[in-house]
């Protein structure tokens, strides 16, 4: 387009004019490509996923330590596979995917020990337990250990892979009423089952750790193993070897043994343990 003007002051206000609208135009364009490219970097990138297998008993403080841990270290998002001990060892053992384990036993972390499967100097035992008879709220009838036999149906973990259900069991063979009792043992795949079949009525009694007892208003806890009637119980955590997120794993193991971890455990009934 042409435009006519008088003047060469005219025709210079006009370019300059001209110029200026231009110039705006091109800083629009400008700006709004560079407030994407800004939306771009800003961007959050997806978290990093730290997979700790975990023993069933340890569900409910752990889903309150998780909130702890990642309250202080933003961009880590704990994943939480919760089986019996003895299952979590076999699928580890089996190559599936764990940044870190934390076993209700001894003796499933030896033997991922052995075949050389955790990272060496990680292992630490990081909280306790105790063993109690569970029965229904409204059940009268069973007061003591010594009244299993007058029960039709118990409930303990399978011993084989259940830590629980392996104290269990050395608790009734110690107070001699394991072979009285054999035939009337429901056999549970973690201490999360057996609690169920006493409150569903499935058992009469159940023999679990202290903790588990905590975790529902439906149980009450009659008795509690006799001391030395089982083994110590101690849970070991540790950090699996194949892990790629061993700094990350590490600050959880830590986390774990800090006083505001440890407050959470002992709130739902597990007992401090000597580093």
């Amino acid at each position: 387009m042409l435009v006519y003007v008088e003047g060469r002051t005219k025709v210079k206000k006009v370019a300059i004019l001209f110029l200026v609208i231009i110039l705006t135009l091109a800083g629009c364009g400008q700006t709004a490509s560079g407030d994407k490219g800004t939306d771009r970097r800003s961007s959050q990138s997806p978290s990093k996923q730290i997979i700790v297998s975990a023993a069933a008993s340890l569900k409910e403080p752990l889903e309150d330590i998780e909130k702890l841990y990642e309250e202080q270290h933003q961009g880590l998002d704990l994943v939480f596979n919760f089986a019996s001990s003895g299952s979590l060892q076999k699928q580890i053992e089996q190559g599936a995917p764990a940044d870190i384990f934390l076993s209700a036993g001894q003796s499933q972390m030896d033997a991922l020990e052995k075949q050389d499967l955790l990272v060496q100097g990680t292992r630490i035992d990081f909280t306790g337990n105790e063993i109690v008879l569970v029965v229904s709220r409204d059940n009268q009838n069973i007061k003591s250990f010594e009244d299993l036999t007058k029960a039709n149906l118990i409930s303990i973990g399978t011993p084989e892979t259940v830590p629980a259900g392996k104290y269990a069991q050395e608790t009734l063979k110690n107070m001699k009423l394991w072979d009285s009792l054999q035939d009337k043992i429901v056999q549970a795949k973690d201490v999360k089952q057996v609690l169920d079949y006493v409150k569903s009525g499935n058992v009469e009694a159940g023999i679990v750790y202290g903790s588990d007892a905590k975790s529902s208003d439906k149980i009450k806890v009659v008795a509690e193993a006799p001391a030395g009637s089982h083994s110590p119980i101690v849970y070991p955590g540790a950090v699996i070897n194949t892990s790629s997120n061993l700094a990350e794993a590490k600050v959880f193991l830590d986390i774990l043994c800090s006083s505001e971890a440890q407050a959470i455990l002992e709130n739902y009934s597990f007992k401090r343990v000597n580093y």
